[in-house]
């Protein structure tokens, strides 16, 4: 590698990391109001939610749901749609009922 290519990369690299705690006169991180915010619960004695995740769906009732709206649609590619993405559920075999009726 090239000595001047080194260089300039090394400048950039140091040049990146001595960036950030040089503001100027009065400019603050822009996390600063959200650490502050934080804090502030913390010496009222309030306590922090942990962050949660929704709960995970039924998977059953997602497949039901699905069907249904094929059901509504009541297209051959909705149907298709349905079996080719749950093909081994129980309601599989009413989709292609469906089908078949639709085929007439």
């Amino acid at each position: 590698m090239k000595r001047g290519a080194l260089s300039a990369g090394l400048i950039g690299v140091l040049a990146t990391f001595a960036g950030s705690d040089h503001l100027s006169n009065g400019e603050q991180p822009a996390m600063f109001g959200k650490a502050k915010a934080d804090d502030g619960r913390k010496e009222s004695g309030e306590a922090g939610r942990a962050p949660s995740m929704p709960i995970a769906r039924d998977p059953a009732v997602a497949v039901a749901e699905e069907y249904e709206a094929a059901r509504r649609k009541g297209t051959r590619e909705a149907f298709e749609l349905f079996i080719a993405r749950h093909g081994d559920d129980p309601l599989a075999e009413q989709a292609r009922a469906e089908l078949k009726h639709l085929s007439r």
